[in-house]
């Protein structure tokens, strides 16, 4: 099995989430977010972000506005919506339920060794 391929399968798993959390924030540029994520050790691409921020925004969780850039065209900077603020609570409990549920699982595992 390759370990790389599982992590990159969990990392994908809270993608959503952590890109919420960074809009959350302020409002976000799509470069602002990949470097947030990379600092983060989250390696993203763009290819892997702009389908994910336009089915966010498709579901009313994000909503964008352009801004005039004085070093090339407008950008897009995205926001959260009332319905996306919802939703990252909503994954934040989800994710706290999560951790302590893998952490009773796997200090089972640790005590057993």
């Amino acid at each position: 099995m390759n370990i790389e391929k599982t992590k990159t399968q969990m990392r994908k798993g809270v993608l959503e989430y952590c890109i919420l959390s960074i809009i959350k924030k302020g409002d976000a540029y799509a470069s602002d977010i990949i470097d947030e994520l990379k600092k983060a050790e989250m390696i993203v691409v763009e290819g892997t972000l702009y389908p994910l921020l336009t089915r966010l925004k498709n579901d009313n969780l994000l909503q964008y506005r352009w801004e005039e850039s004085t070093s090339g065209p407008p950008r897009k900077y995205y926001s959260l919506t009332d319905q996306g603020e919802y939703f990252l609570i909503e994954l934040a409990n989800t994710w706290t339920e999560l951790i302590e549920a893998v952490k009773k699982v796997t200090q089972e595992i640790d005590k057993n060794g």
